[in-house]
């Protein structure tokens, strides 16, 4: 403002003093809108994965710690002085050979040792190798004869016994193909390679696609009933996850309990996909975050995941003032929940006094908002249901491809179990006609 401008208002000039009000207000407001722009930018610049739902990957060297890392400035690892680790020995009903070797000379003076001197000092020191014998898969042909009657003339040919397959790749080998290009991830063309160069078998990609298509579709049915055991369940965790196939954006939706998986991969990320995995008779409680999708459920089946929430407490925890104290209370209380559950899970408190623990951390609504889309009355944790759905999201990093047989095949892992063994029990029910083994 320059001084006549000054002294124009001051001398009572209505005009100049309503244009100098307005400006100022202007500035203001202007003034407010940058300073939530920068404060947004600062929230944005100090994101990681503690206080958001970026992987430690995207970290920045400037982030601090993740809890559970060393703070105190020492390398990762073992430390100087620190007792060292080496592989456990098998004991020996699992060695295959044993070879025993003696020294030749005498390390001192270089006297050599004879035979009939080779007595023990003290404990032979062992050393074991693993090693991969040659591998090679075995041919077995199968020569059906024909025989002809001599009373009618007409000719018999012997047919295959229940166990042995019609194609031309035995149970093992189906096997071990569907879990290289399912649950490993290996395309066709690799796994088509590998096969070549570990066993010594040809396969064209064709071949071993059919093989894939063949055990998912004997899955089937041991599918269809984890689905239901899944959606009659107390407690899932569901999360999803971004997927591609064939170079196509799709979701990775998953529902596990502790002993069972399913998954399905579907187009989007939508209320309908939710109901598809769940089913629409759903009574149990389920475990998620706060992804819109999940709304239609009724507060009393949802349990908020726990471990969002914290990330969330500590953003308000790294802010000023009252959503600084905001954000410390609910680190305090998601602790002392915390504490319940391992305590429970421990078996070192009773159920009743675990319950009592997490209503007492139960925040107001105001901490599942935090500004996001989110209903302000959800489901308390209780013993019965796990505060977080880690698990379901660990597997939906981890799960299969997009086959058929993609969504069948985490389960065995969960109860732990072989898959590749269980596939080879599938496939060999499967040629045989028996039914097929279940999953959970």
């Amino acid at each position: 403002m320059e001084r006549a401008e000054a002294e124009r208002v001051l001398d009572g000039d209505r005009e100049s003093a309503i244009a100098l009000l307005m400006r100022v207000g202007e500035l203001v407001e202007a003034n407010g809108r940058l300073e939530a722009r920068v404060a947004e930018l600062e929230r944005r610049l100090n994101r990681s994965s503690r206080n958001s739902s970026l992987p430690p990957s995207q970290d920045p060297p400037s982030a601090p710690p993740r809890p559970g890392e060393p703070a105190s400035g020492r390398r990762r690892g073992g430390q100087p002085g620190h007792e060292g680790r080496s592989r456990r020995l098998l004991p020996l009903e699992r060695v295959g050979e044993v070879v025993e070797h003696w020294p030749a000379r005498c390390a001192h003076c270089a006297r050599r040792f004879g035979e009939s001197e080779r007595v023990e000092a003290a404990c032979p020191q062992r050393h074991q190798v693993c090693e991969l014998p040659t591998i090679a898969v075995t041919v077995t042909e199968h020569r059906l004869h024909r025989l002809r009657c001599p009373a009618c003339a007409a000719e018999t040919r012997a047919e295959l016994p229940a166990d042995v397959p019609h194609g031309a790749f035995g149970p093992r080998l189906q096997a071990a193909i569907t879990t290289l290009a399912v649950r490993n991830r290996v395309s066709r063309r690799d796994s088509a390679e590998l096969m070549r160069e570990l066993f010594a078998v040809e396969l064209s990609t064709g071949a071993l696609d059919a093989i894939v298509q063949h055990v998912g579709e004997a899955l089937a049915k041991p599918q269809a009933r984890l689905a239901e055991q899944i959606r009659s369940a107390a407690v899932v965790n569901i999360d999803e996850t971004g997927w591609r196939t064939a170079g196509e954006r799709r979701t990775l939706w998953g529902a596990l309990t502790e002993r069972a998986a399913l998954f399905r991969i579907a187009a989007g990320r939508h209320q309908r996909e939710v109901r598809a995995l769940l089913g629409e008779d759903f009574t149990g409680i389920a475990c998620s975050d706060r992804w819109r999708a999940y709304d239609y459920l009724d507060p009393q089946q949802r349990q908020l995941c726990w471990a969002h929430l914290l990330r969330d407490f500590t953003a308000h925890s790294e802010g000023l003032a009252a959503q600084k104290r905001f954000g410390e209370t609910g680190l305090t209380l998601t602790a002392r929940l915390f504490a319940a559950w391992d305590a429970y899970r421990g078996k070192t408190a009773t159920a009743a006094a675990c319950s009592n623990r997490s209503r007492r951390s139960k925040p107001s609504s105001r901490c599942y908002s935090s500004g996001r889309r989110a209903r302000a009355r959800r489901r308390s944790t209780t013993v019965s249901s796990p505060p977080t759905c880690s698990s379901a999201g660990r597997r939906c990093g981890r799960s299969p491809t997009s086959t058929a047989s993609s969504q069948r095949t985490t389960t065995p892992s969960l109860q732990g179990r072989s898959l590749f063994a269980y596939l080879t029990d599938v496939v060999n029910a499967s040629i045989r006609g028996d039914p097929i083994p279940a999953l959970a």
